[in-house]
């Protein structure tokens, strides 16, 4: 028979339970849970005893209400689908593994509504702190929660007059993208990207209109997308490889590796050579970008340290509110030259 606490619709075990069953009092339960080291090996090893055969488990929710402070962190990131987002979760729990407080990730998944309700949960279950990963889309329900007293920090996303940001320099990187092309001695150049709506397309695309009007006889051509997904890139190769050959450009700025991946996927199948008749360069590195039947050269930013960073900023925010000041970090990105563009040179600038 199953004797188990929980079996039989019995109640869940609690601390005054763990204390009868080790003979210890309450307030040395609580001490082996957070103070361990108060407590005699013998008397802890009883009470761990204790805890193992009733399948006791804390209440973190209970236990935040009396300490004022949780040890869990909520991360609602945008788009779990992009790998660029898994660096970045990777690199928050690795930094608040350093300072032993659990992570709780949600993925918005391209909804403003999805995005608020984990808000919403995360306040309930009165986290210590919310990273925040967001849609391009007003924050009101981010500045609300730290209008209640919720640190939220904000990741690939600036901060503001209440709030602390981690980003990445997006026009540094269209300028290392286009003047990666411009130093092959390719002249034509377009980008591609949208809706120019999106701060970050806009932002990479003032990059590479920087970096063409630094050469001499360069011109940038405009390609407005209404998205940049593979689907996108799809009728981007389309709309290029119907072109007279004198009248494509001669490289390709791509605001996403996605939108990069669909247009050479078309170019291709129209009879285009990547990178003899087009050169392409990507943004954001996803992993999927090495492993194409042609590599994407791409800029990368570095979500792994990104995430450390935001870590580290909402961590500084937590312990000390009062002595905080908020602050924008901005990181800077790498072009990863591969065979899209050089199909004779693999390295990191």
């Amino acid at each position: 028979m199953n004797s188990s606490p929980l079996s039989a619709g019995r109640p869940r075990p609690v601390m005054a339970d763990v204390a009868r069953h080790a003979g210890v009092a309450i307030g040395t339960v609580s001490n082996v849970l957070n103070n361990p080291g108060l407590v005699a090996d013998d008397t802890r090893e009883r009470v761990l005893r204790a805890i193992e055969e009733l399948g006791f488990v804390r209440n973190n929710a209970a236990r935040s209400l009396v300490t004022g402070r949780a040890d869990t962190v909520g991360f609602v990131i945008v788009d779990l689908g992009n790998s660029f987002f898994v660096d970045l979760a990777r690199g928050v729990e690795e930094e608040l593994d350093e300072h032993d407080i659990r992570l709780l990730l949600a993925n918005s998944d391209v909804d403003l509504a999805k995005q608020d309700s984990y808000i919403s949960v995360f306040e309930e279950a009165k986290v210590a702190g919310i990273l925040l990963a967001p849609l391009d889309a007003p924050l009101d329900s981010a500045r609300a929660a730290r209008r209640r007293g919720m640190p939220v920090v904000h990741v690939n996303w600036p901060g503001d007059e209440d709030a602390c940001g981690v980003v990445v320099d997006e026009e540094l990187g269209g300028y290392l993208a286009a003047k990666h092309l411009l130093d092959q001695g390719l002249r034509r150049l377009a980008f591609a990207g949208g809706p120019f709506s999106l701060s970050a397309v806009a932002q990479r695309h003032t990059g590479a209109q920087r970096a063409v009007a630094e050469v001499a006889g360069a011109r940038l051509e405009t390609i407005e997308t209404h998205s940049i997904t593979v689907r996108g890139g799809y009728a981007l190769g389309v709309e290029i490889s119907s072109r007279p050959t004198g009248e494509r450009p001669e490289g390709l700025v791509s605001a996403a590796d996605a939108l990069a991946a669909g247009a050479i996927q078309t170019m291709q199948l129209a009879g285009m050579r990547v990178p003899d008749d087009i050169a392409v360069v990507g943004y954001d590195d996803n992993h999927f970008a090495q492993d194409s039947s042609i590599p994407i050269t791409s800029v990368g930013q570095p979500g792994h340290e990104m995430g450390r960073v935001a870590a580290r900023v909402l961590y500084e925010e937590i312990s000390s509110a009062a002595d905080h000041v908020h602050r924008t970090v901005t990181l800077k990105p790498t072009l990863f030259t591969r065979a899209s563009s050089s199909p004779s040179e693999v390295r990191s600038v």
